[in-house]
């Protein structure tokens, strides 16, 4: 389905599933500003959101991989996220088709990935990643690795397989994401994104629900925090002043999309605060529509206050360009196209920085082209079919 633009609408009878003519000339000048996070320039307001592909056997990123990026950045992405990424520890992750940040052929891989990306103009930084109690024993690339948490819960709240970390873990998965970081700088990466997100290992300890330790890194939100500012800051060390980290968070968890790490805004600001302190330079606040608003009494979504509460740059993520639940997409649903106005109002008017797209993108590599050029008449809607390629 292509959608049609029409000649003359007023405001008031715009429906979102349309995206209307004034949005053609709105979209070039709102989403074509530069921006600067830290040390590093973006050449605009358009990101690619991380979706983990599983296309890198061996956990190796090959020249296929190379050219998914790449294309991508030559079609005006102006930054690209990476798939998540595994860290240097041995329960990081459970695929073998996942690609690993550690480890020789890994890293040769991922610096051809950069060179690609930056060859066609864009910027990007790679998703660390530590799947934490998500992790089932067996699995590869390290079958004997136990899944390790806070607490050794799961995000069911079963104990089942797996154990609670101890000191000693918790500073070698500090040691493992900074060790990463430091590699992505190393091999010509513009930044590094931290996942914090969807209920793996970092949010299990910024969750309640998975988090039921007595020591230092339970209890309250600022305690809950201290593990992944921990991170943060050991991240931050490590890299040089002026390289950027980011930090995605979400609410919701993969398999419950009602659970909340806060239910105000003072207890968000308890936990961003410290991460923010640590050094966090941007927050890449996830939701599955970025037009909800978070709290009640306010139309800001997670990332407008995620801005407001830190001071700090924020990335907006949530069904871009398409109205339907991502996660359909994994039982073969597709979803219609959704217009971008109420988009553009909210990034002109700077309640968030910068768009993260998702599904939109990894079906079309030209999406973000055909937006900024005002091609909306060449965008379809999407085809859950795209998840089975590397396009």
């Amino acid at each position: 389905m292509h959608v049609q633009i029409p000649s003359a609408q007023s405001p008031a009878s715009r429906s979102p599933h349309v995206t209307t003519a004034p949005s053609a000339s709105r979209a070039a000048e709102i989403l074509s500003r530069p921006l600067t996070i830290n040390g590093l320039t973006v050449p605009n307001r358009i990101a690619m959101a991380p979706m983990t592909r599983m296309f890198s056997p061996g956990g190796v990123p090959g020249a296929d991989v190379a050219s998914y990026y790449g294309r991508r950045a030559a079609a005006k992405v102006g930054l690209l996220i990476t798939e998540g990424t595994y860290v240097g520890h041995e329960s990081a992750g459970q695929s073998d088709s996942v690609p690993r940040f550690h480890g020789e052929e890994q890293l040769a891989g991922w610096g051809k990935v950069a060179e690609a990306v930056h060859a066609a103009g864009g910027t990007i930084v790679p998703q660390l990643w530590h799947i934490g109690m998500v992790r089932k024993q067996g699995e590869p690339p390290f079958a004997e690795a136990p899944a390790v948490g806070p607490s050794g819960v799961r995000l069911d709240g079963t104990e089942g397989e797996g154990k609670a970390m101890s000191r000693s873990d918790l500073d070698d998965v500090i040691g493992a994401f900074a060790e990463a970081a430091a590699a992505a700088e190393r091999i010509g990466f513009d930044g590094v994104e931290l996942h914090g997100a969807h209920g793996y290992l970092i949010d299990q300890f910024l969750w309640a629900g998975t988090n039921r330790r007595t020591d230092a890194y339970g209890g309250d939100a600022v305690a809950r925090t201290k593990f992944a500012a921990e991170i943060v800051a050991a991240v931050r060390e490590a890299v040089s002043p002026e390289f950027p980290v980011v930090f995605r968070y979400s609410q919701w968890k993969s398999d419950n999309f009602d659970a909340r790490l806060a239910e105000t805004p003072e207890e968000l600001e308890a936990i961003l605060s410290p991460l923010a302190a640590a050094g966090v330079d941007a927050f890449h606040a996830s939701t599955r529509r970025y037009w909800l608003p978070e709290f009640e009494g306010s139309d800001l979504n997670l990332a407008g206050w995620t801005k407001k509460l830190t001071g700090k740059q924020a990335i907006t993520v949530g069904s871009v360009g398409l109205d339907g639940e991502f996660l359909k997409a994994f039982v073969g649903e597709g979803a219609q196209l959704r217009g971008l106005d109420d988009l553009l109002d909210r990034l002109e008017r700077e309640e968030f920085d910068l768009v993260a797209v998702g599904r939109a993108l990894l079906q079309d590599p030209e999406w973000a082209a055909k937006v900024l050029d005002g091609r909306f008449d060449e965008l379809k809607d999407y085809d859950a079919a795209s998840l089975r390629s590397l396009s």
